[in-house]
């Protein structure tokens, strides 16, 4: 019998800690779900339509945004700003949805994409101030360096698509494909390089990026503005 009371005083305290800790965190809200979530999210990937961006507010893209830590971030810091928040996978995006609902952001537009196509053909022309494009796959490999992001095709799609004086921010944690990045960027001359264009965000940071801090490790960032 002593044995059995324990075990529910013990019950009853782990629901307890986990209340509290749903409070601490939001989480006591009822959860959203997909299909309610996926009404929040504009769907590229089997349609072919262009976005309208209009109005003369500053436009930031985070493009492969992940879980969108940073995201959400960059949108509360800059609430009067309009964030799109670009990934290929849907899981991600409700996971960023329901991010943005318990910390109430709302100047965030969920877009599922292919990076190709939404640079290429989906966004309009000279719509977006600043891209950041943080962390991508690096493709270490050299058969698959063609896989990279940044190339020559990809800087003039971007080229055409930021406003003028627009940024493009780029990071990765590896060291290769950064120096093979800067040389790109560098020599298509479509851009000339100003750190200082992200010296406001240098505190706003990517999940896989904090989890490469905590090891004492850093990431490259540079910031380039259109010419």
């Amino acid at each position: 019998m002593g044995l059995k009371l324990e075990k529910i005083n013990n019950l009853s305290q782990n629901i307890h800690k986990k209340q509290h800790d749903c409070k601490i965190t939001g989480d006591l809200q009822p959860k959203k779900s997909k299909v309610s979530l996926d009404k929040k999210i504009t769907i590229l990937t089997d349609v072919y339509a262009n976005i309208n961006v209009s109005g003369s507010c500053i436009v930031e893209l985070d493009l492969g945004c992940g879980k969108g830590a940073f995201t959400t971030a960059l949108a509360e810091k800059y609430p009067d700003r309009l964030i799109f928040a670009v990934d290929v996978m849907l899981g991600r995006l409700r996971k960023l949805c329901r991010r943005n609902l318990r910390c109430n952001v709302n100047n965030i537009q969920l877009l599922r994409a292919e990076a190709w196509y939404l640079v290429g053909e989906a966004l309009p022309d000279r719509s977006i101030d600043r891209l950041h494009l943080l962390c991508p796959d690096p493709w270490p490999k050299e058969k698959h360096k063609g896989n990279r992001m940044v190339s020559t095709e990809f800087l003039g799609r971007l080229h055409n698509k930021l406003k003028k004086n627009g940024v493009f921010h780029f990071s990765t944690d590896d060291n290769k494909y950064y120096g093979q990045a800067v040389k790109t960027i560098s020599e298509s001359n479509l851009f000339k390089r100003d750190d200082e264009q992200i010296a406001d965000i240098l505190d706003v940071k990517t999940d896989f990026e904090k989890r490469w801090n905590e090891q004492g490790l850093t990431v490259n960032h540079c910031a380039w503005v259109k010419v």
